[in-house]
């Protein structure tokens, strides 16, 4: 991490422990009241084992902006980490493969819900002012083991439920179902997450559940988009949010994704990349999550538009990104990225200048740090000869 992010962290933290000292009855205390966005967290310390519980700001009133990243455009990097860190996480230790009695029967509900959840939740002792971030979901604030919990009932938002009682559906079929219903992927992941959907119904740690769901519906839209016309021209797209600046490449090519990083570490530029051919990818990314994300986000445009294109997808983290907030902002970044203006021009040499532009990171360095890029070149140079 740079200097210019540990001062930015720093900054964003002293302020948060500043809240937290001011308003500690809320924060610090055995026990809490206040409306869950609504939101459920399953962490994956100790898996099979794992900690599961809903997560519940010390206010109550319509509190779903604090756990819904597709109403987050325009926010600041300090927004949304105030957002998170305002949610308390009750837990309590089960196995994965208890998704049903009372207590996760209530947390299937809240996810279920249409409207933020009224919860009263005591604590074996006050909660602990740690602060959990593991890169992939977003932070958040407290947390505290549940000793007991009184959950206000809820609505049942239709689909969901629909999909709730038919375990005959294979959880794949369930998430796609749900996302051609129009459900928000955020809170199909939650669904996902706490045993909800499939069979053979289980708890799924949050942050893997994030990546399997944007995994299963990238997946699916690429089927389709394999039988669409490809692009004639190339077009460049770029947006910047969150200290993440995101340029996007579409050119003529049969469906090819790669989607490169790079990020300043101690002044040092570090990169990392993946990449597939219309087979998918056979091995976990090295990018992690945010290469599914970003597949989503670009497949879903070209799906809508009824076209088919290689992908290349440049993504520089700058200091200013100090603190992770989950890789559902990569996601929205990209879905942002393709509703711009794009720049169209014909040359794919020309493209990548463009692109390469939008970032303080140059083409060299980018087309050094890729798998396909030269490839392409090649190959395009060649359709021309």
């Amino acid at each position: 991490m740079s200097s210019d992010s540990q001062e930015i962290r720093r900054s964003i933290l002293s302020k948060w422990h500043k809240t937290l000292s001011k308003y500690g009855n809320l924060f610090s205390s055995d026990t809490i009241s206040g409306t869950s966005p609504p939101s459920v967290f399953v962490g994956s310390y100790n898996y099979p084992k794992v900690f599961v519980g809903p997560m519940v700001p010390p206010i109550h009133g319509d509190t779903s902006l604090l756990d819904s990243p597709e109403k987050w455009k325009g926010r600041s990097l300090e927004e949304i980490i105030n957002f998170r860190l305002n949610l308390v996480r009750g837990i309590h230790k089960t196995g994965i493969e208890h998704t049903e009695g009372r207590y996760i029967e209530n947390l299937q509900e809240i996810t279920m819900s249409e409207k933020p959840t009224d919860l009263d939740l005591v604590f074996m002792k006050n909660t602990s002012s740690n602060i959990s971030m593991d890169g992939e979901s977003a932070p958040f604030g407290p947390t505290g083991e549940i000793k007991s919990a009184k959950f206000s009932g809820s609505s049942s938002t239709k689909p969901i439920e629909k999909i709730f009682y038919d375990k005959d559906m294979k959880a794949q079929d369930a998430v796609l179902k749900l996302y051609n219903s129009g459900i928000e992927i955020s809170k199909i992941q939650k669904c996902f997450s706490i045993g909800m959907l499939g069979k053979k119904r289980k708890l799924v740690p949050t942050k893997w559940s994030i990546t399997a769901t944007d995994d299963i519906i990238s997946k699916s839209i690429v089927k389709e988009i394999l039988e669409n016309s490809i692009i004639d021209t190339c077009k460049v797209f770029s947006y910047e949010h969150l200290g993440n600046v995101f340029s996007v490449i579409l050119f003529p090519h049969r469906w090819i994704f790669e989607m490169i990083e790079g990020w300043y570490s101690n002044g040092i530029l570090g990169f990392g990349s993946d990449s597939e051919d219309a087979r998918g990818i056979d091995h976990p990314p090295r990018i992690a999550g945010a290469y599914f994300a970003a597949k989503l986000g670009v497949s879903e445009y070209l799906l809508k538009n009824k076209i088919q294109a290689g992908v290349l997808i440049f993504r520089e983290i700058r200091p200013e990104y100090a603190i992770p907030v989950g890789v559902w902002q990569v996601r929205e970044g990209i879905r942002e990225a393709m509703k711009q203006k794009p720049q169209i021009v014909s040359d794919f040499n020309h493209a990548l200048n463009l692109a390469s532009a939008k970032t303080s990171v140059s083409k060299k360095e980018w087309i050094v740090n890729g798998d396909m890029i030269n490839r392409v070149r090649q190959k395009t140079i060649l359709d021309f000869m």
